[in-house]
């Protein structure tokens, strides 16, 4: 009977240690983590519009691909969205979008897609520049050959952006 019994309290007491050490490295790096993000986040903000002073959001309007939202003085809105390419979550943008609600820009906060096919999204200026001046959602996209998963979850992103801003504009342009 101690025979089947040793094995498993040992087994319970590793995990619950390991447990702990998981807890405590988490609540020793969390703000670290945080602080990284708005890091990045700030400063694909000022990639996208230049020197400029934001206001980040306290919410994301429901939407669960939104990561966060900034608005400029000048009422310039960054949405951070975060989509399914080939990669789950693997397209991480910020959509500027201007003053008459039209798409201006896009950054990439970080990128999860196969190197070479997917990082195409990313790389190649003419597909990005199709997203330029769309001020509503948009059905078609022309994909990348080779990458229609990242090219969809592309368009996915900037629709989610689009979409999350022409609904919530007035709350969004208020702060």
């Amino acid at each position: 009977m101690k025979e089947k019994i040793k094995p498993t309290l040992v087994l319970t007491i590793i995990c619950m240690a390991a447990a702990v050490l998981l807890v405590f490295a988490y609540e020793l790096t969390k703000d670290r983590i945080s602080e990284q993000k708005e890091k990045n986040f700030n400063k694909s903000v000022q990639q996208l519009f230049g020197d400029v002073d934001s206001t980040l959001l306290n919410t994301t309007f429901g939407s669960d691909k939104v990561e966060a939202i900034a608005v400029t003085d000048d009422g310039r809105t960054a949405v951070q969205v975060i989509a399914d390419g080939y990669a789950k979550e693997g397209i991480n943008i910020l959509v500027g979008i201007d003053g008459n609600g039209k798409v201006s820009g896009i950054e990439f906060v970080s990128l999860g897609e196969t190197p070479g096919l997917g990082s195409n999204v990313r790389d190649r200026g003419d597909f990005r520049k199709q997203f330029i001046g769309l001020s509503e959602p948009t059905d078609t996209v022309d994909a990348i050959s080779g990458a229609t998963f990242s090219s969809n979850g592309m368009k996915d992103a900037v629709n989610t952006a689009l979409k999350v801003y022409n609904d919530n504009k007035e709350a969004i342009l208020n702060g």
